[in-house]
Parts: structure tokens; C-alpha cells; sequence
């Protein structure tokens, strides 16, 4: 909900007589220039901002490997080949659809990604009745898909590497581990590492929330006798509700702000790489995730998810069209000028009509649960 409404505040400031304050908060620059942090604060929001997200992604990540569903082979294997049909479906349609457009060589990673929170949510309001392994299905799926994200930015959007930069990252992040292993637990000695090592990221011409994915995953997941949780379970509970309440919203407040008026819907539908997009979300992340999962079942010893029929997985793998946060992050990396406003239009759109269709068809999927037709 808070997401959504940092949504509507940016669409309509956007889009109203206050439009240039909008933009001038956006492009207001901050920061101390020597270290090269000079950003604006639009680029804050991305890169340093959102890099909690990410390190919080880091933690579901490690957590999922080492102790939830994809800690074995046979718990891994479908989820892991579903998250890959829903990212190179996608892919390749954006490609297909979009060939030739200006930044299109970069602009068909924008439909890979599903946004967990937001998928999630609308799984939650709207398939009640479904059993519980239709949200491990789409959690394994979702942190699969963001792992694959991540790979994207670090190949596709890292320019100009600074091994300097990049080898004090890599030093700050052993010292994270080896504290880890050691039992500290001092908040005094984490956050100036975690800080640093985000400047020697971004420093090092690797996108910056990078570093929070990296020292999410160093994070210890396995409790010591004694111990109520371990770090990762720890900070991730601590960490959420500002992660989904404060930094993705905020995010979505500088992101989001794009013309929605009658030009702007005549360049999404008209436009090569926002049809790209939208045609990426709606119909390669349904049919690659669906897809992979039946093909895998019928040719390999995998099996559904327990309580799950083909048209509950059918529910499930529509809400993959839900991008949101990634694909936007994505667009404002690989476009520039009035292109990335139409693909976030896009992005917008297409996450809403994906969240409304799937949020229906899981409607009816729990009353036949309700009345005792799971196999329908």
C-alpha cells in the first residue's frame, strides 16, 4: 500500500502544474564532489537507497540456499527452471518485438524481473485458499528471478572498471565475512563497512546496489547452539519493513513520475521498445515460467508443487508480469532521454494489467479450492 501510494503521488505530481518542482527535486544534486558522490537525488534513491533492498534480497537469497526451498536439488530444480523460461521468454520477445529500436540492446533486460513484494501481495489478497505451496512456488521463483536480475546489471550495466576500487570492495567484503565467522556482532564495525564498501562499489564502475547483494549473501544463516536466530534471519526482520515501507517507495516516489497523458499513452503503444517491454511482461513471463514448469514436470521426475493443478500454476506464473521495481530500475539504466518516461509508462502499465489479471483468475482458482476442485 505504501508502495502504491508513493506511485500515485509521483504520477500525479508529475503530471500536474507542480511538474517542475517535481523535476527539480529529482535532479537536485547532493553529496561531496572528492569522493565522486556528487548525485542527484534521483540517483541517490537508485543506487544508494535502494542498495538496502538489494542487501535484503542478499539475505532471502542466502537464506532460501542454505536452509528454505532451495536448499536441496529436488526443491531447487523446478522453481530455478521456471525463474530461467521467465527470464529468457521475456528476453527473447523483447528482442523480437523491439529489434532494431534505439536501445533495444540494452532495453530487453527491462522485462526479466518480478517484483517479489508486489507479486507476493497481490498472492496474498488474492489466493486465500490456495495451499501454502503456491507462495513458496512464487518466493523461490521470485529470488531465482532476482539473482538473474542482478547477473544482468553486474554484465550488462558495469562501464569503465576501476580494479583499484573494485579490489578495496573485495577486501571490505572478506573483512565482512571474516567477522561474520568470528561472531561480531557490533552494529559499530558493520555499517562503516557496508558504507564503504558501497562507495568502493560504486567507485568501481559496478552498479552500486550490487554491494548490497554481495554482503547479504556473506551474511551467517545458520544459527550456533544457543543462538534465538542467526545475523541473516536477524537483520532481514529488522530490515524489511524499511525496505518495503521506506525504500522502495521512495524509489517508486523518483521513478514513477512519468507523463501519463494522451501523448504519452500514444509513444507506449506506438513505441517499439514499450511495446518490447509490455509484450515481455504480459505474455513471455506467463508463457516462459509456465512454460519451463510443464515442460520440466512432463520430461523430468519433477513434480508440481503439492495441492497445485496446471491452472494454479498458470495463476501463480501470471503474476511474474508484476516488474515494478527491477524493470524500472533496469529502464532508467539501459535508456536515456524521453525513451526511459515511455518504458516506465510502460512498466507501470503492464505491472498493472499483469497484478489485476492474475489477481482474478486466483480469485476463481480459490473458490474452486474453496469447493473442493483442485485438480480443475
Amino acid at each position: 500500500m505504501v508502495l502504491l501510494a508513493a506511485t500515485a503521488v509521483a504520477l500525479v505530481w508529475a503530471n500536474s502544474p507542480w511538474s517542475p518542482a517535481y523535476q527539480a527535486m529529482r535532479d537536485a544534486v547532493v553529496g561531496p564532489a572528492a569522493l565522486h558522490l556528487d548525485l542527484t537525488l534521483a540517483q541517490w534513491a537508485t543506487d544508494g537507497v535502494l542498495a538496502l533492498f538489494f542487501f535484503v534480497v542478499g539475505l532471502e537469497l542466502k537464506r532460501e540456499l542454505v536452509i528454505g526451498e532451495l536448499s536441496t536439488r529436488s526443491q531447487a530444480l523446478l522453481p530455478v527452471v521456471a525463474a530461467f523460461g521467465g527470464m529468457v521468454v521475456p528476453a527473447l520477445l523483447a528482442l523480437l518485438v523491439g529489434r532494431g529500436a534505439p536501445g533495444m540492446e540494452q532495453a530487453w533486460a527491462i522485462p526479466v524481473a518480478t517484483d517479489i513484494a508486489f507479486a507476493l501481495a497481490v498472492l496474498a489478497l488474492a489466493g486465500t485458499a490456495l495451499p501454502v505451496t503456491a507462495r513458496i512456488f512464487l518466493l523461490a521463483l521470485a529470488v531465482v528471478d532476482d539473482l538473474g536480475a542482478i547477473v544482468v546489471i553486474a554484465v550488462l550495466f558495469s562501464v569503465g572498471l576501476n580494479l583499484v576500487a573494485l579490489a578495496a570492495a573485495a577486501l571490505l567484503a572478506l573483512l565482512y565475512w571474516y567477522l561474520q565467522r568470528r561472531r561480531v556482532t557490533t552494529a559499530w564495525l558493520y555499517v562503516p563497512i557496508a558504507l564503504a564498501t558501497w562507495v568502493a562499489v560504486h567507485e568501481a564502475g559496478v552498479h552500486a546496489t550490487l554491494a548490497g547483494v554481495l554482503l547479504g549473501v556473506l551474511t551467517r544463516v545458520g544459527s550456533d547452539p544457543g543462538e534465538p536466530d542467526s545475523p541473516a534471519i536477524r537483520l532481514e526482520h529488522r530490515l524489511q519493513p524499511w525496505s518495503a515501507g521506506f525504500c522502495v517507495p521512495l524509489f517508486a516516489l523518483f521513478a514513477a513520475g512519468v507523463p501519463v497523458g494522451a501523448d504519452a499513452l500514444r509513444s507506449v503503444v506506438a513505441e517499439p521498445v514499450a511495446q518490447a517491454v509490455a509484450v515481455g511482461l504480459l505474455v513471455g513471463k506467463v508463457v516462459g515460467i509456465f512454460g519451463a514448469s510443464y515442460l520440466m514436470v512432463s520430461l523430468t521426475p519433477a513434480s508440481r508443487p503439492a495441492g497445485l493443478s496446471w491452472r494454479d500454476v498458470l495463476a501463480v506464473s501470471m503474476l511474474g508480469g508484476v516488474g515494478f521495481t527491477v524493470s524500472l530500475l533496469m529502464a532508467e539504466l539501459s535508456l536515456d532521454g524521453p525513451d526511459v518516461d515511455t518504458a516506465k509508462a510502460s512498466v507501470l502499465l503492464s505491472s498493472a494489467v499483469a497484478a489485476l489479471v492474475a489477481a482474478a483468475v486466483l480469485a476463481v482458482r480459490s473458490r474452486a479450492h474453496r469447493a473442493g476442485g483442485t485438480t480443475r
